[in-house]
């Protein structure tokens, strides 16, 4: 095993601060130098070293010291945060715990007990004795930029070593001294416990939206931008990458759909309500409830009732709508504890106001009857279709058992949905003589 050494990057000035004073655009230029010189080793590297980089991450978020010094560094974050007015919705996804500690070594256990794909596969035989195989190879080096969600940092980390990716990551301001705390402390040593570059996984520490901009202008040496984050911005670096040749994986808006079928156990409703507001700052939570109208008069007012009794205090929009019905309450930074409920006919009505209004990225049927669920699943054409269960399900843990990258809502061919390890790759196709 070859020997990498670790050099932590914080200053006597705690977690967070810039490496130099340079500008964004050089930042960018210079660690995605940096982890384009370490991405050899780890497409080289053997699935044992892999798996080892992962478990080493286990050992240090498990770790009293590292472990410690990363919940101290968020502490000053929610702290910094919350001194500026953050929303509760938005604190809740930059604040680290023990236990959210405990679920993401947790994840990266199962992680590195996950089969990797065969990077060889045969496609068919060709006239003349030849075949056709398919290859998967390792991207290079892949840009992420995702909102002040500290966990992320090690969620897309593990998924870039997992498929043998280097990566530049850029996180919100209000999350640099956690995420560099993440970094420094737990993901480069991991990698340097299993013989790999440190270097491979590089964190952007200028603050500012100036170094999300030059994340996406960087054709030649990141390739490939996994956009995270919900709103304007999102979908703004979306099309500043595209200008600049840049591909992107985003995941701009989200926003989860309950629809209630006249047919629909009314304990289940409840259950999947509560379910779906456990959390008031994600991107699956409950935001719009449809109702059916021949059982309108019945549900909605034991609804607003279940809302109103819900700690935090849950809003309901009724009719008239001074908003879009699709509006994403997890964005708005006084009024995320609001979920906005309209009547429809039926469920092809309501696959298709989801489909229309919404962002697509998931939806739920609540319904005792087989046939109508079907057609609701049919319709919808979002990325999770769920019937009788919550559309926080739509995660890549939960889900597919591994941590994802983010939630790609495109509508067009591609990943889709939870992007986990298996799709960050590109496919090739080689030719030889048959052995």
């Amino acid at each position: 095993m070859s020997e990498h050494r670790w050099e932590s990057k914080i200053g006597a000035a705690g977690y967070g601060l810039p490496v130099n004073q340079n500008s964004a655009t050089a930042a960018v230029a210079e660690a995605a130098t940096r982890a384009a010189a370490a991405s050899p080793a780890l497409a080289a590297a053997t699935q044992e070293q892999i798996d080892a980089a992962i478990l080493a991450m286990v050992d240090l978020l498990q770790d009293q010291g590292s472990a410690g010094a990363v919940l101290a560094a968020n502490d000053e974050d929610v702290r910094a945060a919350r001194s500026t007015g953050m929303a509760d919705g938005l604190l809740d996804r930059l604040r680290l715990t023990p236990a959210r500690l405990t679920d993401m070594a947790g994840q990266l256990r199962q992680l590195a007990a996950t089969e990797a794909l065969p990077n060889r596969r045969k496609v068919r035989d060709l006239p003349g004795g030849l075949v056709v195989e398919e290859w998967r190879r390792p991207v290079g080096v892949i840009g992420a930029n995702f909102e002040a969600r500290p966990n992320v940092v090690v969620d897309i980390a593990s998924q870039l070593i997992k498929s043998r990716n280097a990566g530049v990551l850029r996180t919100g301001s209000a999350a640099i001294g956690s995420a560099a705390a993440l970094l420094d402390l737990v993901v480069g040593p991991a990698l340097a416990r299993a013989g790999l570059p440190a270097d491979a996984v590089q964190l952007l520490r200028v603050p500012g939206r100036e170094s999300a901009e030059a994340l996406v202008g960087e054709p030649a040496r990141i390739p490939l931008v996994i956009l995270r984050g919900s709103g304007e911005s999102t979908r703004s670096l979306a099309s500043r990458a595209a200008l600049a040749g840049v591909k992107t994986l985003a995941h701009a808006d989200g926003g989860g759909v309950l629809y209630v079928h006249e047919r629909a156990d009314r304990g289940l409703v409840a259950r999947l309500v509560d379910q779906g507001l456990d959390r008031l700052g994600v991107c699956n939570r409950l935001n719009l409830l449809l109702v059916d109208r021949t059982v309108w008069d019945e549900v909605v007012p034991a609804v607003v009732d279940q809302l109103a009794g819900h700690e935090p205090k849950i809003a309901a929009s009724l009719p008239p709508h001074e908003h879009p019905l699709g509006y994403e309450w997890a964005l708005s930074n006084d009024r995320e504890a609001t979920v906005t409920i309209a009547p429809v006919d039926g469920e092809l009505d309501a696959a298709a106001t989801a489909n229309r209004e919404t962002s697509g990225l998931a939806a739920t049927i609540v319904t005792g009857d087989g046939a109508t669920a079907q057609r609701f699943l049919a319709a919808y054409a979002g990325t999770g279709a769920f019937w009788n269960a919550s559309t926080r399900l739509l995660d890549g843990f939960k889900l597919l058992g591994v941590p994802e990258t983010g939630i790609n809502i495109d509508r067009v061919p591609g990943p889709r949905g939870p992007v986990t390890f298996r799709d960050l790759y590109l496919r090739q196709y080689v030719t030889t003589p048959a052995a």
